[in-house]
């Protein structure tokens, strides 16, 4: 499918058009003879419609592949500037193509685009978070603990329950006490 015919399908009102269009584009990155050219015209084109990959299924096809994979062996600037972006789309593309990263060993990443998005408002970004910070902890548990150990009081609880999941009972029942002392974003003010 050209990249044109892809285009078509995510200007669908149809949710399912826009999800098969976001599908083709993470299989095409990720193809075998998937040529540099095309996959930074995919990222183009994602970061260029991403108007219309606007819902958590559609970042979640096609972060990783066309985001992520592109990004590879290139500067991630464009991560950052997506993680601190008004379009909750955008941020939360930001820490999912991290886990194309994460595949390769690399948690940097996750680590650094996790710390700005600790206050977020958006569930569906503490979710995401969570479970990429999960997943790096898969990778390197000591850099998970580390950031725990520096942030786990200040997490969103959504986001922190999902971090921790892969920890033993111990672990994860420090963390969530560590939460009592939390900050909330309205008050300021510590938890009683």
């Amino acid at each position: 499918m050209s990249l044109d015919q892809i285009e078509e399908l995510l200007e669908s009102p149809i949710h399912e058009a826009r999800a098969g269009a976001v599908k083709i584009m993470a299989k095409q990155s990720a193809g075998r003879t998937a040529t540099d050219q095309l996959k930074k015209r995919l990222f183009e084109l994602y970061l260029r419609r991403i108007d219309r990959i606007n819902n958590w299924d559609l970042v979640d096809l096609g972060a990783w592949d066309v985001v992520g994979r592109y990004l590879a062996d290139k500067p991630r600037g464009v991560l950052d500037e997506l993680a601190l972006s008004a379009n909750l789309w955008e941020r939360r593309t930001a820490i999912l193509a991290t886990l194309y990263f994460l595949r390769r060993g690399e948690v940097d990443d996750t680590m650094r685009l996790a710390g700005l998005l600790l206050d977020d408002d958006q569930d569906l970004i503490h979710k995401a978070v969570g479970g990429v910070l999960r997943e790096a902890g898969q990778r390197d548990r000591d850099r998970l603990l580390q950031f725990l150990d520096a942030h786990a009081a200040a997490m969103p609880r959504t986001m922190l329950r999902y971090a921790i999941e892969h920890l033993d009972q111990d672990q994860r029942s420090y963390y969530r006490a560590l939460r009592t002392w939390m900050i909330t974003p309205t008050s300021r003010s510590p938890k009683k």
